[in-house]
């Protein structure tokens, strides 16, 4: 009999890990969580984790309460959890460990800006209960079949966690705390990649084994002509082009959203340029960017990183190209690898609005997909602060065009 391979915790195949892979997974998650929570307290606990309240940001002590919640009401609370995503999500749930958890953390019923005025737990009762909950997703774990419809909510969970875990990360570097990161360094420019037309299987198969998320299923077929796209993330060089020619100051260049958007950000903050940037040498082509709170230089081969899908648009159509389709993303990424397609230092956005796939259904986490469906912009790939085991060709992460406090870049297309 064949020995199943054993699944390292920061692989992608973690979609497929079973029961113990799974368990030491979810510690090391939480264990993640509890060091950034540690690097919160160190920066903010004087001044009580108090916040300013931006669209952007949540309360640390909210977004922090909120990982233990999502855990314990989809696994802890959840009578039918080993039906995966044919449980039924109206079902009713036991009550909480934590008699408010609820009216506090229920992020689907407690609206953004009301989060400032809860009278949430402090910072010791915070840890005691992402404690609690992982202690009790363990012990169910340990009686729940190594199936993929009953590890569903485990697996769900892990990668919401892992999600958070990297909101807290962009959410240190909006307010300026001091975590310790490796960045992506510089790389090599290479030329663009001529990719062959093909018929591609875009999406996964919700009924094939392992995890996925529901908008990227259904697996259908996509009919992609031939492309040429960019080896690698447009870099700071390439961006600073860009500025020395006028780009932030010639509105035929930009959509009209986005050139309005740009105005407000100009009378607001003076911007002429992606955002924590402080100088954007145009003779010397040196770029200052603070990341945590420190002014670092950003070398020339880096990949531009802070900008707006409507930045990304702009220089796309300042550069004679546009922005690949996550399709596109997709092909190239799988197909032209071994040629030097590389990504993973910045999330990327891609020319494509966020929608279902045809014949999209909701999982039982309803307000995961659909209701961004339509207004957000999708991007692929992952950042520098993208845990390991989310790095997957086939995610879709999905944002606002204007949100550029994100780890985000892009790539062109040739027109």
């Amino acid at each position: 009999m064949l020995k199943k391979p054993t699944i390292s915790i920061d692989s992608p195949d973690m979609r497929q890990a079973g029961r113990d892979v799974l368990s030491l997974a979810l510690m090391d998650a939480r264990n993640h969580t509890l060091h950034l929570l540690g690097q919160y307290e160190t920066a903010l606990a004087s001044d009580d984790f108090a916040v300013p309240l931006l669209p952007e940001l949540n309360p640390p002590l909210w977004e922090l309460g909120h990982i233990g919640w999502f855990q314990e009401y989809w696994i802890g609370r959840n009578l039918q959890r080993q039906l995966g995503r044919h449980c039924d999500s109206s079902a009713s749930r036991l009550a909480s460990i934590e008699l408010q958890a609820d009216r506090w953390w229920h992020s689907g019923e407690v609206p953004h800006d009301s989060r400032w005025a809860l009278s949430l737990p402090d910072v010791a009762g915070i840890r005691h209960y992402l404690l609690e909950t992982l202690e009790s997703t363990l012990e169910l774990l340990e009686k729940t079949p190594d199936e993929d419809d009953a590890l569903y909510f485990f697996r769900l969970a892990l990668f919401h966690e892992d999600m958070h875990g990297e909101a807290l990360i962009y959410m240190a570097q909006t307010l300026g705390l001091p975590l310790q990161l490796p960045m992506s360094g510089p790389t090599a420019a290479r030329a663009p990649l001529v990719v062959p037309g093909t018929r591609w299987s875009l999406g996964l198969d919700a009924a094939q084994p392992g995890f996925a998320f529901d908008n990227e299923c259904p697996l259908h077929e996509v009919s992609v002509p031939e492309f040429e796209i960019d080896a690698q993330a447009v870099s700071w060089a390439q961006y600073v082009e860009f500025v020395d020619d006028g780009g932030y100051d010639r509105p035929e260049l930009w959509q009209p959203e986005g050139w309005q958007w740009l105005q407000e950000k100009a009378s607001g903050e003076g911007r002429r340029g992606p955002r924590y940037v402080d100088q954007i040498g145009v003779a010397s082509g040196a770029v200052l960017q603070t990341r945590f709170g420190t002014a670092m230089r950003m070398l020339g081969g880096q990949p531009v990183t802070h900008v707006s899908w409507w930045e990304a648009d702009a220089w796309c159509r300042w550069a004679g190209r546009r922005l690949p389709a996550e399709v596109e993303w997709e092909v190239a990424a799988h197909s032209a690898a071994r040629r030097g397609f590389r990504w993973g230092e910045v999330w990327e956005w891609t020319g494509t609005t966020f929608r279902g796939y045809p014949g999209f259904t909701a999982d039982p986490y309803r307000d995961y997909s659909a209701p961004w469906f339509g207004t957000h912009k999708v991007l692929r790939g992952a950042s520098f602060a993208t845990r390991a085991r989310m790095h997957n060709p086939k995610y879709r992460n999905y944002y606002l065009p204007h949100r550029d406090d994100i780890f985000a870049g892009f790539r062109s297309c040739a027109l």
